[in-house]
C-alpha cells in the first residue's frame, strides 16, 4: 500500500506571505532558472522590502518581471544577480539593477557544493505525484544541487509545468521540503514565432551540408542557432539526435518534421537530452510525459567528456564578434553584459572531441548600431570585450559570407580565413590592421 503524503503536504502548505517570512536579512536566495522562478514568492518578496536589508537573489535565464529587482533601485533591500542574462535580465544589467555571475554550466553543481551558500531557495515545481516528488520540470539542469544546498526550501507549485522524465535530479521529495506554496498562475507566455532572415538562411546553407545524417545537435542560446534548428527541420538530414543544455522549440520542429529520432546516439540512444527548456506551450505539451526525453542535470549534459562520447557530435552557437586573432566574445558588447558563458565552451570542447563532431559558432558579418552605422562584427582585436571561447579551442566560424575552419591554424592563416567571410566592404580595412599586427603575410594576394 502506498504511503499517503496528503498529511505531510498540509502541514508543510503556506502562504506565499507566510513562507518568505523565512527570510532574513543578509540571506542568499536562489530562484533557480528559467521555468523555476518563483512568481507568487517573487512578490510576496518583493513586498517584504522595507522589513529586509542587503538580501542577495540569484538567477539564470529568467523572464521578467523580476519584482524584487524592480521595486529596489537603491539595492538597500534586495541585489539581484544573473548566471546568465535573458533578454530581460540584460536590461536589468544595462540599468546597473542586475550583476553577472560568470560561469560555465558544467560546473554549476560544483559552485553550490563546494562554495557557495543558499540560505533559502525558492523553486517552482509541477505538482507532487503519489510517491512524493516535485518535478523540477524544465529547469532540471539546475535545480538539484542548488536545493541540496540550501538550509531551507520552499517549492512553489506551478499548474503549467509539464512533468518531464529524467536521467537524475528531476525531483525533489516531500520529506526534503520545508514549505509549500500554491496559487493559481498565468500560463507560460508565448514566444513569437521563429522566422529566419536571409543572413541566417545562408549561414545555415553554410552549415547544413557539413553535417551527417544520424549526427546529435545542440543548439546554443540566441536567434541564429533557433533559427538554423528551423532550417533543418525543412533539410535532408534524417535521424538527428539532441543532447543540449537548452531545449527550444527548433528540436520539437525537427521531431514533427521527422528527423530527430535519437535512435543512432552512441550514449542514451532513444532519448533527446536537455538540461533547461525555454519556449512555447507546445514545447512544454511535447515535453510532458514524454519517455523519449531526458532531463538531467547540467553537470552531465555539459560534461566535456560526456559529450565527446557521443559520435558525430555537432554543436551550434552564435557570437557577438569575433577578431582576427580567433578570440570569439559571446556574452557582451565592450563592458555590456549581453548573455553569459553558458556551455558554449563545454560544448566546443566536447564536440571538438567527439569522432567525428564538429563545433560551429556562427555571427552575421555586420551589425547597425542605434544610429542606423553599419559595422563589421569581424573586428582587428578585442579591447575590453570578455573572451568567452579562446582562439585555441575555436572551431569552425560561420557567417552568411561563408564558413572556415580554424584548428591548427596559424595566425596569417586565421586572419586570412576570417577576413574571407568578413563583409566585403570591411575586407581592405581588416588587411590593413592584419599588416599592423604582422599577422598578414606579405606574399598573401588580396
Amino acid at each position: 500500500m502506498l504511503k499517503d503524503y496528503s498529511i505531510e503536504y498540509r502541514e508543510k502548505l503556506r502562504t506565499p506571505q507566510e513562507a518568505v517570512g523565512i527570510v532574513k536579512d543578509g540571506d542568499w536566495v536562489d530562484y533557480t532558472s528559467t521555468v523555476g522562478k518563483p512568481v507568487l514568492l517573487d512578490k510576496a518578496l518583493a513586498d517584504r522590502r522595507d522589513e529586509l536589508t542587503d538580501v542577495k537573489i540569484r538567477g539564470n535565464l529568467i523572464s521578467g518581471p523580476i519584482h524584487v529587482a524592480e521595486c529596489d533601485e537603491s539595492q538597500e533591500h534586495f541585489v539581484y544577480h544573473s548566471w546568465h542574462c535573458s533578454a530581460y535580465e540584460r536590461k536589468l544589467c544595462d540599468k546597473g539593477m542586475c550583476y553577472h555571475i560568470p560561469q560555465v554550466f558544467q560546473n554549476n553543481a560544483a559552485y553550490y557544493h563546494f562554495f557557495l551558500h543558499v540560505n533559502v531557495v525558492m523553486v517552482s515545481v509541477a505538482p507532487m505525484d503519489k510517491h512524493g516528488y516535485f518535478n523540477f520540470s524544465g529547469n532540471t539542469g539546475v535545480a538539484g544541487p542548488i536545493v541540496r544546498a540550501a538550509d531551507f526550501v520552499i517549492v512553489e507549485v506551478n499548474e503549467n509545468l509539464p512533468k518531464v522524465h529524467g536521467g537524475y535530479d528531476e525531483c525533489v521529495h516531500i520529506s526534503e521540503v520545508n514549505y509549500i506554496v500554491e496559487g493559481e498562475h498565468e500560463p507560460f507566455p508565448e514566444n513569437p514565432p521563429i522566422v529566419p532572415n536571409d543572413k541566417e538562411i545562408a549561414i545555415a546553407k553554410h552549415i547544413i551540408p557539413l553535417l551527417e545524417d544520424g549526427c546529435t545537435i545542440q543548439l546554443g542560446v540566441g536567434g541564429v542557432p533557433n533559427a538554423i534548428g528551423e532550417i533543418i527541420a525543412q533539410s535532408d538530414l534524417k535521424d538527428l539526435g539532441m543532447h543540449t543544455e537548452l531545449c527550444s522549440d527548433a528540436y520539437l520542429k525537427m521531431f514533427e518534421a521527422g528527423k530527430l529520432t535519437n535512435k543512432l546516439k552512441t550514449i542514451n540512444p532513444g532519448k533527446g537530452v536537455f538540461g533547461c527548456a525555454v519556449g512555447s506551450s507546445d514545447l512544454y505539451e511535447w515535453l510532458d510525459d514524454n519517455h523519449g526525453i531526458a532531463a538531467y542535470p547540467m553537470e552531465y549534459v555539459n560534461s566535456p567528456s560526456i559529450i565527446a562520447q557521443i559520435d558525430n557530435m555537432v554543436s551550434i552557437n552564435s557570437c557577438v564578434a569575433v577578431d582576427l586573432y580567433g578570440q570569439v566574445s559571446s556574452e557582451s558588447f565592450g563592458s555590456r553584459q549581453i548573455s553569459g558563458t553558458g556551455g558554449q565552451l563545454d560544448f566546443l570542447t566536447g564536440a571538438s572531441a567527439s569522432r567525428g563532431g564538429k563545433a560551429f559558432i556562427c555571427t552575421e558579418s555586420t551589425f547597425r548600431d542605434k544610429e542606423g552605422v553599419r559595422h563589421s562584427r569581424i573586428v582587428p582585436q578585442f579591447y575590453g570585450d570578455i573572451i568567452t571561447s579562446p582562439r585555441s579551442q575555436v572551431y569552425f566560424l560561420v557567417t552568411e559570407q561563408g564558413v572556415v575552419n580554424l584548428e591548427g591554424r596559424s595566425t596569417w592563416e586565421r586572419a586570412e580565413m576570417l577576413i574571407s567571410i568578413a563583409h566585403p566592404d570591411f575586407r581592405e580595412e581588416l588587411i590593413r590592421e592584419a599588416e599592423a599586427r604582422k599577422i598578414w603575410r606579405r606574399s598573401n594576394k588580396r
